[in-house]
């Protein structure tokens, strides 16, 4: 893990991207028991084609997670104050997914600096899976 410099912050600049992928079923499977998710709209194919789609779809927590690592890659997790995503779209097997981060608001406090970090997931066609931000306290 690389923590970020907070010393020479700044608003626009961006966190080091993460690449994940191609999603595989095996994926799915090992995050379905890790997890107790065994939905079967994401390990189930013959479920999945009978309520028209394709093939299975990934859990949308496994993005979330992803994401997340974007920052704890770069953060000291205690430093995380909030961290919420919105779904744009589902995620597929064999999607490669790239996550990122750009810091949107920076605020000096009494305790630290405030960041407001702006997250977003997209495939390998950049079709935006989640969105998310969120808020940073460092000294």
């Amino acid at each position: 893990m690389r923590l970020l410099n907070t010393n020479n912050i700044k608003v626009g600049d961006k966190l080091p991207e993460l690449v994940i992928g191609p999603i595989s079923r095996n994926s799915l499977t090992i995050y379905a028991d890790a997890s107790g998710d065994h939905n079967p709209i994401h390990i189930d194919q013959g479920f999945a084609r009978q309520v028209g789609l394709p093939d299975v779809i990934a859990h949308g927590m496994l993005v979330m997670s992803y994401l997340g690592q974007v920052l704890t890659n770069n953060i000291d997790q205690s430093s995380v104050k909030e961290y919420e995503v919105k779904f744009s779209s589902m995620t597929n097997i064999g999607d490669v997914l790239t996550c990122n981060g750009t810091i949107t608001h920076m605020d000096q406090t009494e305790m630290g600096k405030l960041l407001k970090i702006e997250l977003k997931v997209l495939d390998q066609d950049n079709d935006e899976k989640l969105i998310g931000e969120s808020t940073i306290m460092v000294s």
